[in-house]
């Protein structure tokens, strides 16, 4: 806990600033969903939830549990089938950011979300799995990611490309035929990293309140690259914050 909020809280608030009011948002279940939702509740009324249930436009009053929670299809706009939110919405580009999370990361933005180990049918752990994240990452026209940041989860590669990044570096989108411009900013509980516009490399940009660089590459799995004008996240407001204690106490009452 630092100044009356917690890192997460701080996570948050800084993902859910990167939404722009209006703009079409393809919403992953979790901290993508807290943050998004917040900026709806908060500078962004105008923004568009789209989940992968098909429900488009929802409204939740709450956070939802899942995509299949029936607080989305209640609050939607329209409700439409899988096959159509994909086909129709998310592979032509007319979605215009994917907020996603991670369970590993690497310095190129590419996220797993499948097995943590190199043995893909004897792993360590596996993993939730894909749903829509691929298809959203190849998609979107950007895409935001959201986790916390420890050297489990920050790797120098992934033990398995779930969604692409910027794979093995410049051009590798281009080659795959990949629409969407790719990882534009990730969110952390310390900082923020955006990716360099030549090498593709994530790279520190922004620190949250009274963290110092070292902390930061103390919790990357790589030699992490500092931008040369690092600037500092502003700190939560009380309005945000007020809004998001109140949408987490919804969740909790849900779940009790």
């Amino acid at each position: 806990m630092s100044e009356g909020w917690t890192a997460d809280e701080m996570m948050t608030v800084a993902a859910a600033r990167q939404l722009r009011d209006g703009t079409a948002c393809f919403v992953g279940i979790g901290l993508p969903s807290t943050a998004a939702n917040l900026a709806r509740a908060t500078h962004a009324p105008n923004l568009v939830l789209v989940y992968e249930s098909g429900c488009l436009g929802a409204k939740p009053d709450r956070l939802p549990l899942s995509i299949g929670d029936g607080v989305l299809a209640d609050t939607a706009d329209a409700v439409v089938s899988v096959p159509e939110v994909f086909n129709y919405w998310l592979q032509p580009g007319r979605i215009g950011i994917g907020f996603l999370g991670a369970a590993q990361l690497d310095r190129y933005g590419n996220i797993n979300t499948t097995v943590i180990g190199k043995n893909y049918r004897d792993p360590t752990v596996r993993l939730p799995g894909a749903g829509g994240a691929p298809e959203i990452a190849a998609s979107c026209g950007e895409v935001i990611v959201v986790v916390r940041q420890n050297l489990r989860t920050f790797t120098d590669r992934v033990d398995f490309v779930t969604s692409a990044g910027y794979g093995s570096g410049p051009g590798h989108r281009e080659r795959l035929g990949l629409h969407g411009r790719g990882p534009r900013v990730v969110i952390t509980d310390l900082g923020v990293l955006e990716p360099d516009p030549d090498t593709c490399e994530l790279t520190l940009t922004c620190l949250h309140p009274g963290v110092t660089v070292d902390r930061v590459r103390a919790a990357t799995g790589w030699e992490l690259a500092v931008a040369e004008r690092l600037t500092r996240s502003p700190q939560p407001t009380e309005q945000e914050l007020t809004v998001l204690r109140a949408l987490e106490s919804t969740k909790e009452g849900v779940l009790h």
